[in-house]
């Protein structure tokens, strides 16, 4: 009689995967985080993309939400990442902080302008990302970290020089209660005046639920970050927020839109 063995026993571990299945998963995530257009992305984008190709959740229809956890943890990927001598569109780590926003601008004439919107990061990561992608040119838009502020003297200047209506700081945060409270503690680290209206654009767990984004712990309420969300889909929809701003109630993602156009596809004015 054959003794079957246990299914236990017989799982396969995602340490004793092999060398040619983890290349070769890190080398499709590394082509599809930077698609379209050769984007750049920060190593923890790289981490997502490695767990939507294990585990490609995101390609099921929006409902029911629900967010997943990480096939495989961030320590384990960075040990796969050490395998490869160099990653393509991956950005390098972020430089320390020197100071509020502005405060070395060396044209003094730059602040005689109006500046009709900033937007501020909660990821210092994410800010550096889509500066390094053009965010700021393509949507005449400020990009800081929240480890930037306060704002300068000079750009506070540039916010209330606006004449068509007033100037907004748009807030990108994780989907996490330190997230949900950072819009209201933004005034303050800005050293914005009131004449500035604080607009949140997300992440909540209404956006990111029905995208089937990877969360942080095991839990059903453990928190989202920003980075979860594709590079390509973020960059498209904090495009179309902060140039369209009469629409800042629409959701972070519209999924519908994107699907549309296309998954990865970069903002159309």
């Amino acid at each position: 009689m054959t003794t079957r063995t246990p299914l236990r026993s017989r799982r396969v571990h995602l340490r004793e995967l092999p060398d040619r299945f983890v290349d070769a998963v890190l080398a499709r995530a590394v082509r599809r985080v930077g698609a379209p257009t050769d984007l750049r992305f920060t190593q923890r984008q790289l981490y997502y993309e490695v767990c939507r190709t294990l585990l490609p959740v995101h390609r099921l229809p929006r409902t029911p939400a629900f967010t997943v956890p990480a096939p495989v943890s961030y320590r384990r990927f960075c040990t796969w990442l050490r395998r490869s001598d160099d990653v393509p569109g991956l950005l390098p780590p972020r430089p320390a902080r020197t100071g509020g926003t502005g405060s070395h601008t060396p044209e003094p004439d730059l602040y005689a302008y109006g500046l009709p919107r900033v937007l501020c990061c909660q990821d210092q990561d994410i800010a550096q990302m889509l500066r390094a992608n053009g965010l700021p040119m393509e949507s005449a838009c400020l990009v800081v970290g929240v480890d930037e502020l306060p704002l300068s003297d000079g750009i506070i200047r540039m916010l209330g020089n606006v004449d068509d209506g007033p100037a907004r700081v748009y807030v990108l945060h994780d989907d996490s209660p330190i997230g949900a409270e950072l819009p209201g503690r933004i005034r303050e680290l800005a050293s914005v005046p009131n004449s500035v209206q604080v607009v949140p654009i997300g992440l909540r767990r209404g956006q990111s639920a029905p995208l089937h984004l990877t969360r942080t712990g095991f839990g059903m309420g453990s928190d989202v970050e920003v980075a979860a969300v594709a590079p390509a889909m973020l960059l498209r929809s904090v495009h179309r927020l902060v140039r369209e701003v009469h629409r800042h109630h629409e959701p972070l993602v519209d999924v519908r839109g994107a699907r549309a156009t296309g998954f990865l596809t970069w903002p159309q004015r």
